[in-house]
């Protein structure tokens, strides 16, 4: 039977149409964050406790008090007062269920109206969960699986944000264990750009070792004859003059379709107007020091994207932003060229500390992979190209691609300047719903936007892979320091 909660009750706020109190009846248990129903004419209407208040007309009068205890006795010693105690919960309403559809409320709930707890399956179809959906968790206070459909959660793009340290990385790791648990033949491709190589430890557990490719950046070179012309002149920002580029992309078509950075140094240096010629071979030098082109692509398009398998581009091994940016650049172009053509599965592409690939009113030179990321955004839910950006810095991130990502999933943010951007940003978060995100505890989080239809906080399951062996405690590092320079003092004695 379902627990009778308490009776709604009449005061200066309402009953309205948006909000009511109640008062909780002694032997119930209710918490903040908790759902609740009421038998409406119109159906089940669903709300949410945002808060509760205890009181007390004992202890109403301050004055009172202070001189009944100022001997040293307590209230409670000449006053019943445990019989005058009582909780009153402030609650939020949703929406209103009726035959499996919802809408809003009309109409108030009347004072002395039942509060229920909800039926499971009412707030399942209520957040419009799916039972072949990507497991993330749990709701607090109910035992309900958080299960959000594919299509809803990536399709229209996802952000994840949080501060270090709040569990960015393992709620992305328990989705794309759910990604790469998918049936045969019903899963997307998942590439995962990794500057902190979090992510290789799939390759390290023996439930996804063979399904997951990891490249690293030294390994990852960009086929100089697999690219136009114009694409190569354009990574490399510095050359803004009209004669340099056409000078060097006459030298690149004039060298067929496979050819390397010397053989391109060497072909301008046909170029008759020295300050040209002098000024381009600069550059390209700049260019070729990174070691990264080559005349193929490494790795190949179909080892990058392969359906219902990761591939981590590993770019812990490099500081030079600018080559990660390259790298960047260019695989997200092959890859959504390739998708619109239907030469690759349907993607999901994660970008990690999107901030710095994907960076709100930074130069273009310092910004290489911010456009092509940012049509992915606009344009690639309709061809099977799906983003999921990852960032501590919410207000760094590219307003125009952060606005594009449909669902947002928000983890402990306590910057008041990322805070005010997301509740600005993000249609249906409340004030008592942004006053949680900067005290939530690490492994709960708020989704929003199109993965369900009202803002829920969840608790993220447990992962099932391999965690990382990356953001260790300060403790554990030091100690393995110590072990380690241990052993090589005892080993280079032995050696002696």
């Amino acid at each position: 039977m379902p627990t009778n909660y308490g009776s709604v009750i009449s005061n200066l706020d309402g009953p309205s149409t948006r909000k009511f109190s109640f008062v909780i009846n002694k032997n119930a248990v209710v918490k903040r964050g908790q759902f609740v129903q009421i038998k409406v004419p119109d159906g089940l209407l669903i709300a949410r406790v945002s808060d509760i208040i205890r009181s007390n007309r004992y202890y109403d009068n301050a004055e009172s008090v202070q001189k009944i205890e100022s001997d040293g006795k307590k209230m409670g010693e000449n006053f019943p007062v445990e019989y005058w105690e009582y909780d009153v919960a402030l609650v939020r309403v949703l929406g209103v269920h009726k035959d499996g559809m919802f809408h809003d409320a009309t109409r108030p709930v009347s004072p002395g109206n039942t509060v229920m707890d909800p039926d499971n399956d009412v707030l399942k179809q209520f957040f419009g969960f799916d039972h072949d959906g990507l497991h993330l968790g749990q709701i607090p206070h109910h035992d309900i699986d958080v299960k959000v459909n594919l299509t809803r959660l990536l399709q229209k793009h996802m952000a994840i944000l949080a501060l270090s340290g709040a569990g960015k990385s393992y709620l992305t790791g328990v989705m794309i264990e759910e990604l790469l648990n998918r049936e045969h033949g019903r899963g997307v491709a998942v590439i995962v750009v990794d500057p902190h190589g979090e992510y290789r430890s799939f390759a390290e557990d023996p439930k996804y070792i063979n399904k997951t490719h990891v490249f690293e950046s030294a390994n990852v070179k960009l086929g100089l004859g697999e690219m136009s012309p114009y694409s190569f002149v354009d990574l490399i920002p510095e050359i803004t003059s009209g004669t340099q580029r056409r000078e060097l992309v006459k030298r690149i078509e004039g060298l067929g379709k496979t050819f390397t950075m010397d053989d391109l140094m060497e072909k301008c240096e046909d170029i008759n107007n020295s300050i040209t010629r002098d000024q381009i071979l600069a550059h390209l030098d700049n260019v070729k020091r990174l070691n990264l082109f080559d005349s193929v692509d490494t790795p190949d398009l179909k080892k990058l994207a392969v359906q219902g398998e990761l591939s981590v581009v590993d770019l812990s091994d490099t500081t030079n932003m600018r080559k990660k940016q390259l790298i960047v650049s260019h695989l997200a172009r092959k890859l959504f060229n390739a998708r619109r053509k239907n030469l690759v599965p349907p993607f999901v592409l994660i970008v990690e500390e999107a901030h710095q690939f994907v960076p709100e009113g930074a130069k273009r030179e310092d910004a290489l992979s911010r456009g092509i990321i940012m049509t992915i955004a606009r344009e690639g839910r309709k061809f099977g190209a799906s983003l999921c950006l990852i960032s501590q810095r919410p207000k760094m991130l590219s307003t125009t691609s952060l606005s594009q990502c449909n669902t947002q999933f928000i983890l402990r943010i306590t910057n008041p300047y990322d805070l005010k951007h997301i509740e600005e940003s993000s249609e249906g978060i409340t004030k008592d719903v942004a006053d949680r995100i900067s005290s939530l505890k690490v492994g709960t989080g708020l989704i929003v936007g199109e993965a369900v239809n009202f803002p829920l906080f969840v608790n993220i399951r447990k992962r099932t892979s391999k965690e990382s062996g990356k953001g260790k405690s300060l403790e554990s590092l030091a100690e393995d320091y110590h072990k380690n320079s241990k052993k090589n003092a005892e080993d280079a004695k032995q050696f002696m």
